[in-house]
């Protein structure tokens, strides 16, 4: 069934890369503030389903908007910067940076001031960049036309549409590819849905392991015989049981929606991304630590647990509903650490997620007392309290000490200090879970710890998984790429050594190995960047070409690399058996003069060597879309039919087979 799909998704990806794309389209107006004063705005009508950046991104990441206005003979002056929209914003885990985006329309305005009395026509191009759930297409440029009024005309009634150029292979369709590269901005509904519930999964598992801590764990037995004892009935005791466990709930989601409502629920996923905001929660979770390995208790002042204690001896809803407040304040040094990570996390994903965290834990806090209020006989097979209670303290308290230098990493990647760059992080990593996994096995012990006679089979194995883990991580000092913690450490790029310690090239080849124009691509691929200088070379080797029309900010181009092409078929035939041509569409480089021309398929301008591998892209495949793979011969015939995404590996591979046996036939 699975091999089904993918033959259909393949099929309906190849019959469809001939689509190209337009999904922006540009009008301006012009308003009269004064007789000198104007505010251009231009409106970015944008198709459903489509992203455009925002003008101010860090180097690194997608390509920003940007606005260039051509003051002729210096008849204007540009008042401040070009503003837009609020948009919206996301944290992107490949560039490690928040993002501004648009969809659907985007103003931009503009406020200028006359300096002639000759009313000018104001030319200006912006550049920009728009993604779909499917595709990233290159960098492309627009002329724009604002048109000053005279003082007769009312300027701000008037629009001026830009209509493109009539062009052929220009659809308006829009069509949905398998294919393509996933753009930076994917689907915000269910990614916000997906986060939302692997938050909700996370807490709930965080509620069951603060309830395995000497803070919560007694509590249970205690308040359900409680329970049980003062009702009247069975019922009534479980009754009971059941609103002190809703009351519980009501509490920690009263905490969440606090969170929210103090932050705001579009500011959490801002503040999240701020280097203070980082710096500060480091330093709380390794007190957090520090507190939970037996440094010292984090308590909310006595008053205030006798004060509600007291409140609790009302009786009724409302002495249940202290009690569970009692409860909350008294387990604080325990469940308080747990929570305010939770929080924390909960903030990285913005809108109602910390509530939706706080639901999560409190149902699992208050699940248990439910369940053995229905069924006391329960309360027989529940372990003693005893030393293994602090053991699970002590975990979650070495946990809590790497979870904070993730918000190390974070901070040290925005300021790009390299302090924290990957092996540092790693072997910091390496060394909190080393000390665990001796912990684990008795080697080591903390303050509060029980004697240790014997080690219990349950404990064993969850050190022998630690130490299974801690081992994993050490090949990652010399270049191993640790998917199973993925997004964890710093990039792969942030090393000291990005191809590991001491590594040297696969084969043994040195730059000086390499052909003319050529270098060492992806897997130590040799790549050429330039389609005539590759053509060439491919003609001595008497080898076939596969063009590679691809993108630094492209997410599916990096994936192919790092997943497809590193499987040792497929490594294989690229090494050896054709010639890589990587042409990359988002080359910021400027042509030379001589060489800048104007595109004949869309009427703009070349100005870029990402131009110019755009536009070969356009004109010779009718697609714009990356990566997009083709396999050609020395006069630059397709062998196959292109390939777009593929992370199919097999698919993939018998699809450069099939290019290479057309050429030796």
């Amino acid at each position: 069934m699975k091999n089904s799909i993918v033959t259909l998704m393949l099929l309906v990806t190849c019959s469809i890369f001939g689509q190209m794309y337009n999904p922006v389209k540009w009008s301006t107006t012009v308003e009269k503030i004064s007789d000198k004063e104007y505010i251009l705005k231009a409106k970015a009508s944008i198709q459903s389903g489509w992203h455009l950046y925002g003008q101010y991104i860090e180097e690194g990441g997608p390509s920003p908007t940007a606005f260039t206005f051509k003051n002729a003979k210096k008849k204007f002056e540009l008042i401040g910067k070009t503003t837009e929209d609020k948009g919206h914003e996301t944290v992107d885990k490949i560039f490690d940076m928040k993002i501004k985006y648009f969809e659907d329309k985007a103003v931009f305005t503009q406020k200028i001031k006359l300096t002639s009395d000759e009313i000018p026509n104001i030319a200006a191009e912006v550049e920009f960049m728009v993604c779909d759930d499917s595709n990233c297409l290159p960098p492309s440029s627009e002329e724009l036309s604002f048109k000053i009024p005279s003082s007769e005309k009312l300027a701000s009634a008037e629009e001026n549409t830009l209509i493109p150029k009539e062009d052929a292979v220009i659809t308006k369709e829009k069509t949905v590819i398998t294919g393509g590269e996933k753009a930076v901005v994917k689907d915000t509904k269910k990614n916000e849905s997906r986060g939302l519930v692997s938050i909700f999964i996370i807490a709930f598992l965080s509620g069951f392991a603060a309830l395995l801590t000497p803070c919560v764990f007694p509590m249970i037995p205690m308040t359900v015989s409680y329970f049980t004892k003062q009702s009247k009935t069975k019922a009534a005791g479980i009754r009971n049981a059941l609103i002190y466990g809703f009351s519980i709930v009501i509490i920690y989601v009263l905490l969440g929606s606090i969170v929210t409502a103090v932050f705001g629920a579009d500011s959490l996923n801002a503040l999240s991304t701020n280097v203070w905001f980082n710096l500060i929660f480091f330093v709380l979770l390794v007190v957090f630590a520090c507190s939970f390995l037996g440094a010292f208790e984090i308590m909310l002042p006595n008053s205030l647990a006798n004060k509600v204690d007291s409140q609790a001896d009302r009786g009724g809803l409302i002495g249940i509903f202290f009690m569970a407040l009692a409860l909350a304040i008294v387990s604080f040094s325990c469940t308080g650490p747990i929570v305010g990570t939770l929080l924390v996390e909960a903030a990285s994903k913005g809108g109602i997620a910390p509530i939706v965290g706080m639901l999560g834990f409190s149902i699992a806090i208050a699940l248990p007392f439910s369940l053995f209020a229905a069924f006391p006989g329960w309360l027989n097979a529940l372990p003693k309290s005893g030393g293994w209670l602090n053991t699970v303290k002590v975990v979650l308290g070495f946990l809590e000490l790497a979870l904070a230098f993730k918000f190390l990493s974070n901070a040290d990647l925005v300021l790009q200090l390299h302090w924290l760059e990957r092996e540092v992080f790693l072997t910091i990593w390496i060394a909190v879970f080393g000390v665990l996994a001796l912990y684990l096995f008795g080697k080591i012990t903390l303050p509060h710890d029980s004697p240790l006679n014997h080690i219990a089979v349950g404990r064993l194995i969850f050190g022998l998984l630690v130490l299974s883990f801690t081992i994993y991580l050490i090949p990652g000092l010399w270049g191993a790429p640790l998917k199973l913690i993925s997004g964890f450490p710093p990039p792969m790029h942030y090393s000291e050594s990005p191809d590991g310690f001491g590594v040297s090239k696969s084969s043994g080849e040195t730059k000086s190995d390499l052909p003319e124009g050529a270098e060492f691509g992806p897997q130590n691929i040799i790549t050429f960047h330039d389609y005539n200088k590759g053509m060439e070379f491919a003609k001595k080797a008497g080898k076939p070409v596969l063009l590679d029309f691809t993108g630094y900010a492209c997410v599916n181009c990096r994936k192919m690399e790092e997943l497809v092409w590193s499987d040792p078929k497929v490594l294989g035939v690229l090494k050896n058996q054709i010639v890589l041509i990587s042409l990359y569409v988002d080359d910021k480089k400027e042509l030379p003069q001589n060489e800048q021309y104007v595109s004949e398929t869309t009427g703009k301008k070349i100005k870029t060597i990402g131009n110019k591998w755009s536009d070969l892209q356009i004109k010779t495949y009718k697609a714009n879309a990356q990566p997009f793979y083709v396999i050609v011969d020395h006069e630059s015939t397709n062998l196959t039919e292109p390939s777009a995404y593929n992370p199919d590996i097999e698919n993939y591979y018998n699809w450069l087979n099939s290019g290479i046996k057309k050429f030796k036939k």
